[in-house]
Formats: C-alpha cells, structure tokens, sequence
C-alpha cells in the first residue's frame, strides 16, 4: 500500500482533487489490494478481481468506478517508472446505461430553498450553503473551499479552484448577495473561509452534505437531495431557460461539452412534454 499513498498524495498535493474523490480512490484502491494479497499483480489476477465483483452484484456504475480509480493508478505507477508495463490500458470500463441526472423541478426547490430559519446564524448558514450550490453550479468540495477574498463582491463573482487547479469565474444573483451580506454580518469569525463551523475551523464536505440532504427532507421532498442534485438542478434550468451548451460548462468547470451534454436530454424531454401538451397533432384522440 506504501505506493497507493504516494499515489493519495499526488491527487492531492498535485491534481488539487477534493478529500470525498480521494477517499473513493483510497477505498477501491484498498478493496483492490485486499483481493491480490501477496500476489503478483497481473492482467489475470485484475479480471479475477473484476470477475469477483460482478459475482457480487456490485452495480455497473461501482465496478466503472473501481476499473477507473486502477486505471489512474497504474498510470502514476508507469509515469513514475515504479511499472513498465501498464496492462490495465488493456482493460475496458463497463459500458453504462445513460440515466438522467437528478435534479429537482421549481416547486421542490422553492421549498428547499426556503426551509431554513434565516432568524438565528446556522440557519441563516444554512440558507446560504443551499443558495449558493443553485446559484453558481459549484461543486461542494468547491464550496468548501471558497475563501472571503475570493468573492468579488461588486461584481457578484466568486473565483473557484476546480478540479486539476483550474480557475474559472461563477456568478450568483440578488437573493444570493442578500443572504452573504446578512451571513458575514451576523456570524463570521476570524476564518479566511467563507463556511464556517461551531470552531470556527472551515466547514468541510461532509458537514455540507449533511446539511443539504437533512434540510430536503424536513422541506418534505422525496427524493435523496445532495449538493450534486442542486448542481445538477443549476444546469438543468440554465438550459431550460435558454443558455447555451458552452457556457453552462464553462461555469461548471467542465473539460468538455460531452460532460455537459447529459443536461440536454433533461432539457429536450421537457421540451417533449411541452410538444405533445400544447401542439394540435400531437394530442391524442
């Protein structure tokens, strides 16, 4: 394991990736290593191993997951000359069935917009953490990460360190800039990070999941809500209401326009529904 280490570190110290993807790779890494032991690692031994999850019932979308977290690893292994021969180029991740991504419509998200009591300071926190994952599109190991002097707060702009280090600019609106004004008069303690806990250490990622998902469910919606599902729900409207393609990725911080496309087919289905409710011809008899 003393590899899969250095390996952590370069995700994180180098590739600035968030501690929730590096605890996934910590995970699938170890599952792996708890499978070969002692023995030497070969292509046989990695669809041995692959083999074995499929027994297991693990879904498609893990066992994707698990040959991506090998393949990036076998890849550090090779570009710091630790390995020769990387064979896990040879292996093919399982073809996924495309879902749609969850995203919540406007009335479940006026109400989890609204849930919290702006009265008292962590419900006001609260009301900002969920106001600001729909108004910018940020990813929450972002959100986490944003620090006071990072906000431009004429021009209503946050600057974000993305995924690989990368800087790109998100906007947020009026309600947004209200509830931030209000959040840093009442409670904001000696801290350079925007989000912070009872400590007054910054408010880490998994504390903000946790906020988001208890807050969906005391608003009463149905369906498991995490930041993803308001990041999700950002680019679904922004589509909805007439932006386009490039610039909804820029904002999330997408490499490529075939990471944004998944949104096009939640935008096309409503303008499906919008066809056969309103078009003559397209009612049925």
């Amino acid at each position: 394991m003393k590899n899969v280490y250095k390996f952590l570190d370069y995700l994180k110290y180098e590739r600035g990736f968030s501690e929730h993807t590096i605890q996934n790779y910590k995970i699938d890494l170890k599952g792996f290593y708890d499978f070969v032991l002692d023995n030497n690692i070969d292509i046989d031994l990695v669809r041995d191993y692959l083999r074995e999850l499929y027994e297991k019932k693990y879904s498609t979308k893990t066992i994707s997951r698990k040959v991506s977290s090998l393949k990036s690893y076998f890849k550090y292994l090779e570009s710091e000359g630790i390995i020769k021969d990387n064979f896990m180029s040879l292996i093919s991740n399982p073809k996924l069935e495309k879902t749609l991504p969850n995203y919540l419509n406007y009335d479940d998200l006026e109400k989890l917009l609204n849930y919290p009591d702006i009265s008292n300071k962590y419900g006001l926190r609260d009301a900002l953490i969920l106001e600001m994952l729909y108004s910018t599109g940020v990813r929450v190991s972002e959100l986490a990460n944003i620090r006071l002097n990072d906000i431009d707060f004429n021009d209503r702009k946050i600057l974000i360190l993305g995924k690989g280090n990368k800087e790109r600019y998100v906007y947020y609106g009026s309600k947004c800039e209200r509830l931030l004004n209000d959040y840093l008069k009442i409670d904001h303690r000696n801290s350079p990070y925007l989000l912070i806990g009872k400590t007054s250490n910054r408010l880490n990622e998994r504390r903000i999941r946790s906020i988001v998902t208890i807050a969906a469910k005391k608003a009463g919606i149905n369906i498991h809500v995490s930041p993803h599902t308001l990041r999700h729900t950002y680019a679904t409207h922004m589509l909805n209401d007439g932006a386009d393609l490039k610039s909804v990725g820029d904002l999330l911080g997408h490499e490529s326009l075939s990471t944004t496309q998944i949104y096009t087919h939640v935008s096309n289905e409503r303008l499906r529904q919008v066809y056969l409710s309103a078009h003559p011809r397209a009612h049925k008899n």
